[in-house]
């Protein structure tokens, strides 16, 4: 979490500075920003930690800001709102549509800090499943049709033999292809070549 930024979204200067000024006492790297459109306009979604941002903001509104990034780069890390009491209605509204959680003004020091090293670990375990995808997805990606045809009747618990009658091969073939499958997935055991195959699909 050590490359972890927490992004400060909160058009009000005072307001951002003290909250870098917390946030940084606890070793956090942060970058403020005076509106919800100069973050859109410097945003890498390659880079891990998570948002605090106003709801209530002139231009670009921190609801706004969040439909904005879901549409454009669909994960996004993970934001916390911050709310003035007659705005706890919205920050609701902001979680049911993805937001990560919303804290009330005036808040507890402790308790913001807790939440977004919980909101920054949270975006670490979502970059580590998407990484455990992608390199997934291109192992799958290295199969040859045959081998995923092969692959295929396997987790579907078909024997060597009948996926050897299936597709109108001999049954050393099948168990060339099956090996060929298992080397290429690096998987250890047919329970593992299930599982991946299974991950693959949902991803």
């Amino acid at each position: 979490m050590s490359d972890a930024t927490v992004f400060i979204i909160d058009d009000d200067q005072a307001v951002a500075r003290s909250l870098r000024w917390l946030i940084e006492s606890v070793r956090l790297k942060v970058e403020t920003f005076t509106s919800a459109q100069g973050f859109l306009d410097q945003y890498d979604p390659a880079r891990a930690g998570c948002l605090v941002l106003d709801v209530r903001m002139p231009g670009l509104s921190g609801l706004e800001l969040q439909e904005r990034l879901k549409a454009q780069h669909g994960y996004h890390p993970p934001i916390i709102f911050i709310t003035g009491h007659g705005d706890v209605q919205m920050a609701v509204r902001a979680v049911q549509a993805g937001a990560f959680d919303f804290v009330e003004k005036p808040f507890n020091d402790q308790d913001l800090l807790d939440r977004i090293q919980r909101a920054i670990a949270h975006d670490a375990g979502q970059r580590d499943r998407e990484e455990q995808r992608s390199q997934l997805k291109a192992l799958f990606a290295s199969l040859t049709p045959r081998e995923r045809e092969v692959l295929d009747l396997v987790v579907g618990g078909m024997s060597n033999k009948g996926i050897a009658n299936a597709l109108g091969l001999s049954a050393k073939t099948v168990e060339v292809h099956r090996a060929k499958v298992m080397e290429k997935l690096h998987a250890r055991s047919l329970s593992d070549l299930v599982k991946m195959a299974l991950q693959n699909q949902g991803g």
